[in-house]
């Protein structure tokens, strides 16, 4: 198969034929339609989080076709339409019989190796083993991961905006609707405008906030904000205090505010930003060793932090219900692409990516009609 090697990280992806070993028990052979580019895939390509061990394939988000499943596959079939996550769960760890499968040991375990879920891979390249990233590995033309990698969508569903439920819609809309539980009526703050504050906006409107602050240093993003529901914009760029001019947007300060654009000034800006008794959640992911700092004083206020990962979600319940709403016109993905690449293409999506001007870039590997790939 087709697929980008990253030799090491702040290297060139390096476009080359590799082997994929068939699905082993508990695993399906997907051939990807589309792969998201993601701020996680950004800082393990420059080395600044320790993902995955090199040499590796990168890419997470992702959508295909089922093509082959392994001995044991019960859920899943050849044919199916699917949309891969990195949320695969063993059911038998301590964090999944508690009922967080999203922090499940063994794919943790798993991940910090490079393996999939048996603590092996199924990728060489003349002889030499290569890496999977996050159990899924998705800038290649096909990925074998487990089966729950993989959550079946409608057929309706097209591929390339499916693959953005996968992390960026999952991650934004859940740290939204399930982290940190928005109501109807609150104050919100999102600060980060990228495929996640995005879809983190979408989910703070349609959980009925009366107040959507947008912040980012990007225009363009802005004016797609307000397109997707924001119904207040700060630009960080120009605003010489954005917190200042996000609790006048919101009449004394945000109920929830968000981080999505993985910065510690962002982290302060929206920490700054609250009410009293407000909720801070960090959805972006800094660089590896990041310390952040805040002011102690809002403390006695009731503010509160929370991390977030990957919107609390569980992609059997939430990946199904976003491609209904999709389908059914409430949440919008056509205008979080951006761009549509080539695999050849990745070093130039990165350097984008890293400039921060895209919402969302999604590499494309088929133009068949019948998946539904523009």
């Amino acid at each position: 198969m087709q697929a980008a090697v990253l030799d090491a990280p702040s290297q060139p992806f390096d476009v080359r034929e590799v082997e994929l070993d068939e699905p082993r028990g508990g695993e399906v052979l997907v051939r990807v339609a589309a792969s998201g580019l993601c701020g996680s895939d950004l800082k393990a390509r420059d080395g600044l989080r320790a993902l995955a061990p090199f040499p590796v394939i990168l890419g997470h988000e992702a959508a295909g076709v089922v093509e082959q499943v392994g001995d044991g596959v019960e859920r899943l079939r050849p044919g199916d339409h699917v949309v891969l996550s990195i949320l695969p769960a063993c059911k038998t760890c301590a964090p999944c019989r508690g009922g967080r499968p999203n922090h499940c040991a063994t794919t943790a375990t798993a991940m910090r190796g490079g393996n999939l879920l048996d603590g092996s891979s199924r990728l060489t390249a003349n002889g030499q083993r290569l890496n999977h990233f996050l159990t899924v590995s998705s800038f290649a033309d096909h990925a074998v991961v487990p089966e729950s990698a993989a959550t079946v969508v409608d057929p309706a569903m097209p591929l390339d905006r499916a693959a953005l439920i996968g992390c960026a819609v999952l991650t934004g809309y859940g740290a939204v609707c399930h982290s940190a539980r928005v109501e109807p009526g609150a104050q919100v703050a999102v600060f980060g405008c990228g495929g996640v504050g995005l879809s983190a906006i979408q989910g703070a409107r349609m959980a009925g906030a009366e107040t959507i602050v947008a912040v980012d240093v990007h225009q363009g993003k802005l004016a797609l904000a307000t397109m997707l529901g924001a119904t207040d914009t700060v630009d960080a760029g120009t605003e010489s205090d954005p917190a200042a001019a996000v609790r006048e947007a919101t009449d004394g300060g945000a109920d929830y505010a968000f981080e999505a654009a993985g910065r510690p000034q962002a982290f302060e800006q929206a920490w700054a930003s609250l009410a009293a008794g407000g909720l801070l959640t960090v959805i972006g992911t800094l660089p590896s060793g990041t310390k952040l700092s805040l002011d102690a004083d809002p403390l006695i206020e009731e503010k509160r932090i929370a991390g977030c990962y990957l919107g609390s979600a569980s992609p059997e319940r939430d990946v199904p219900a976003l491609v209904e709403r999709y389908l059914e016109g409430r949440l919008q993905l056509d205008e979080l692409v951006s761009r549509r690449i080539a695999l050849a293409e990745l070093d130039d999506g990165f350097a984008r990516l890293r400039e921060g001007t895209e919402a969302r870039q999604v590499v494309v590997f088929t133009h068949r009609e019948e998946w539904h790939v523009n």
